[in-house]
């Protein structure tokens, strides 16, 4: 059957059974026109499109709303504006990176190393980032794939492979979501006393951590440039991104359509803000700074590299201050010296 027919058929449906409101005399002059122009039913689509309740043996929230006008708003939104702005966006900072690391090289220790070890992460310190760090990646990844997928993907892999690349994406995205949220939780309160605003952050925003005049800006345990990542990316972005997610992830909550449609811009922006600033963090703790990553994945740096990353954290130490002392610790030694 021709599309044009389906439609006549279902306008001739609504105009039949659908309480429209009104006189007799307008019920059955509708009734009469959907017979005689079955495909000019515009009164009939905007009783339908109008939102308001109508007959529904089906009891429960919006049941009696067959059309949300809200959901095509929604839909122009997230494709006119939503989704191009967030995709490049999180394009053009990878870029970036990618420029810069080009021009610059990663950061590297001017002295050589002491074979001098010290703790800077415990292991649960270490273990809560990894395990938000990855959750974290494969929301990332699932997420892009459903964002970006039907317009970056779709066309080089074809119908069949990103169906089924996609619904394993969305399964994937609704059930590590929770254990993001877990060690999210974890991760704010172990790294929170560390992060907190110190007077000596101002000097490093102002030579942009040594960037502007090469010049070393000593820090704490983290510098300022790590504690805005915590802030705005861990501790504001994140939590709204979790907190939207679980509106997403739990519609048995019986929220009604607008909230899950306002939860799911204020998902999808946030996230794409988090991506974007969570390049810059993944990128100096990979390759972007020597031994950035050995640090976490052992918890050791060398006396040399702590002194020249965090000078203020490292006298601390020495004193004695964080009880994290000098270790041999042979197993991480040749991983952390560069």
């Amino acid at each position: 059957m021709k599309p044009v027919a389906v439609l006549g058929r279902i306008a001739l449906t609504f105009a039949l059974f659908l309480p429209l409101g009104g006189t007799a005399q307008q019920q059955e002059t509708q009734q009469q026109r959907a017979q005689s122009q079955p495909y000019n039913n515009a009164p009939v689509w905007r009783a339908v499109r109008s939102g308001k309740p109508e007959y529904t043996s089906i009891k429960g929230r919006e049941t009696g709303v067959l059309v949300q006008t809200y959901g095509e708003t929604w839909r122009q939104l997230r494709n006119a504006w939503i989704t191009p702005i967030g995709g490049w966006l999180i394009a053009l900072v990878a870029a970036a990176i990618g420029a810069f690391y080009w021009r610059r090289g990663p950061v590297k220790m001017h002295s050589g190393p002491t074979g001098r070890l010290i703790e800077r992460f415990t292991a649960l310190e270490r273990y809560t980032h990894w395990v938000m760090g990855i959750s974290f990646a494969v929301l990332g990844v699932t997420g892009l794939i459903m964002f970006v997928g039907k317009f970056v993907l779709l066309p080089v892999i074809g119908y069949t492979l990103f169906a089924w690349l996609t619904q394993l994406s969305k399964h994937l995205h609704n059930f590590v979501g929770p254990l993001f949220i877990l060690s999210l939780l974890v991760f704010i309160v172990i790294y929170i006393k560390d992060n907190l605003p110190k007077t000596y952050d101002f000097a490093w925003f102002a030579s942009a951590g040594g960037m502007f005049g090469g010049k070393h800006v000593p820090s704490g345990r983290f510098n300022a440039g790590e504690k805005v990542w915590f802030w705005v990316g861990v501790v504001v972005l994140s939590l709204i991104v979790s907190a939207s997610g679980l509106i997403l992830d739990f519609p048995n909550f019986d929220q009604v359509r607008a909230i899950m449609i306002e939860a799911n811009v204020v998902h999808v922006i946030s996230a794409c803000a988090v991506m974007a600033l969570s390049l810059g963090h993944i990128y100096m703790g990979t390759i972007g700074v020597d031994g950035a990553y050995e640090s976490m994945r052992y918890g050791y740096v060398d006396e040399t590299w702590a002194k020249e990353h965090h000078e203020l954290w490292y006298n601390d130490v020495k004193a004695g201050k964080f009880g994290a002392k000098p270790s041999a610790a042979p197993q991480a030694s040749t991983q952390t010296q560069h």
